[in-house]
């Protein structure tokens, strides 16, 4: 079965269903007639005959056509799907409005409603829902219901939220609307879900997030623990997880706490924990994190473009970050110097502007600074760090953008427009642009082509014009060149048959 595939073959979606088969989470759901229940690929109940079975690509299609989610695999807990094309016009700016749909950092003044959305992809909004129906067989409206109707589901398996509180946070009005949608989609009351007491692992609240396999979980945790700021962040490669503090602005308000998370390879899964502090927020937060550690990838289509060339990368994904503004800062400062004197520096800043934070490790003291603290930074307290002039203002510049909203840095920000708003900005050029684009907007095919590593890894360096090689290189794994590079970075040897 192609996972890049608009029409669903539905003999191949029965085989993975049979086998349990982890790689097709979240691409595709089951209707199950004889219940009436819908269900992941992975759910471990018996398999149902083959001609009980309908298939679909979304689970906002299952729920239309009359399904109600499963309570025992729970499809709110599937990776989204990242389905890419190169082709199709209609097909991509569908899935565009999917992924602004999904992406809450994009909706700062509340649920979007379809004539913003229109606006966002600067077309009708007639056309967004013509192409919507067309490409997924339901509405905007109808996806938006379903995504919220699932995160509703989650909280109330999950945590020990109110109702009301759950009702809101999940996009609606009044717990009234809420109760309404629920019993009328599921048939069953939101208090029904609460069979059971929420996830507590020690402090805070957990809930958990899948992912599809295979998922290299010691090289993404090696990343962050090469990068590791003392005060914000705690690496534990061998226990297979991290922690660290974490602000964010949400409904006007500013939270900060701490977050934790700790993988489950065995169960395709990750535990993540939070403090209190920060529960007015858990589904941006939850957004934020599938974001951070690339949980919604889909290794089968990136494998297909880039096995050929970096067979040994099959399971890497793509490093992101919490905070956009935080990794954009921390990539300024990584400017043509090495990984360890970049963290030194950025060690410095934390302990001169973060804010202290309360959290359960005696080694997570303090916040990352805020846009509006670096803002505020005078080229003097930025120099005392040992930070050059040219970094000062670009740090500077850059914070004074994201804290006047001038400037998005998250993944439903537009990404052209945002990479020539890098650039305008003093002391930022195409490797930084191209390097934030990667990690903080989590644009799957940035290619920051200057990259010196990139250079070596590729064996272009010996070339007239490296970058100009290692960009035509690159045009043989669009639409996937991030996570290209970040195999190339990872390459023990120069990777065979890339020559100038």
């Amino acid at each position: 079965m192609n996972r890049d595939s608009i029409t669903l073959q539905p003999d191949s979606c029965y085989l993975a269903l049979k086998a349990r088969d982890a790689r097709f989470d979240g691409c595709f759901f089951t209707g199950v007639t004889s219940t009436g229940i819908y269900c992941r690929p992975v759910c471990k109940v018996r398999a149902p005959r083959r001609e009980n079975c309908r298939f679909f690509d979304h689970a906002a299609q299952a729920e239309q056509a009359g399904f109600r989610p499963c309570l025992r695999c729970r499809p709110e807990l599937a990776p989204n799907a990242m389905r890419w094309s190169i082709q199709d016009a209609s097909a991509m700016l569908a899935r565009q409005a999917v992924r602004l749909l999904d992406e809450p950092d994009a909706w700062r003044e509340g649920v979007p409603v379809l004539e913003q959305l229109a606006a966002r992809l600067g077309v009708s909004d007639r056309h967004v829902r013509r192409i919507f129906e067309a490409e997924f067989g339901v509405s905007p409206v109808q996806y938006l219901q379903t995504r919220r109707l699932l995160t509703a589901k989650q909280l109330l398996a999950d945590t020990d939220l109110p109702v009301t509180q759950v009702a809101l946070i999940s996009g609606y009005g009044s717990v009234r609307r809420f109760n309404a949608a629920f019993a009328g989609h599921y048939g069953l009351n939101p208090t029904e879900l609460r069979r059971r007491g929420p996830q507590r692992e020690g402090d805070g609240i957990a809930v958990k997030l899948g992912y599809r396999p295979p998922y290299d979980v010691q090289a993404m945790l090696g990343f962050f623990r090469k990068r590791q700021i003392g005060g914000v962040e705690l690496v534990q490669p061998e226990q297979q997880r991290m922690a660290r503090s974490f602000g964010l602005e949400a409904a006007g308000r500013h939270l900060s706490g701490w977050l934790a998370v700790e993988f489950l390879p065995d169960q395709h899964q990750l535990l993540l924990r939070l403090s209190d502090s920060l529960r007015d927020a858990l589904p941006l937060v939850i957004r934020r994190v599938r974001a951070w550690l690339d949980l919604d990838a889909d290794p089968g289509s990136i494998n297909a473009v880039l096995h050929e060339r970096f067979p040994e990368g099959d399971g890497l994904r793509v490093p992101g970050s919490v905070s956009g503004h935080e990794l954009a800062v921390r990539a300024v400062l990584g400017q043509q110097i090495t990984v360890a004197a970049a963290r030194t520096l950025a060690q410095r800043l934390v302990d001169r502007f973060g804010e202290p934070v309360a959290t359960p490790w005696p080694a997570i003291t303090r916040l990352f600074p805020t846009p509006a603290a670096l803002a505020a930074a005078s080229g003097d307290e930025l120099g005392q760090l040992g930070i050059v002039k040219q970094r000062q203002a670009a740090i500077v510049a850059l914070s004074q953008a994201v804290a006047d909203k001038r400037l998005e840095l998250h993944a439903g920000a537009d990404v052209q427009s945002t990479i020539a708003a890098l650039k305008a900005l003093p002391g930022i050029g195409e490797w930084t642009a191209q390097y934030i684009a990667m990690r903080a907007l989590r644009w799957p095919d940035a290619f920051p082509a200057g990259d010196v590593a990139l250079h070596k890894a590729l064996d272009v360096m010996s070339a007239k014009n490296p970058a100009r090689e290692a960009e035509a290189a690159s045009l043989a794994w669009t639409p996937w060149r991030s996570y290209a590079v970040i195999r190339a970075w990872s390459a023990p040897i120069p990777v065979p048959g890339v020559h100038p």
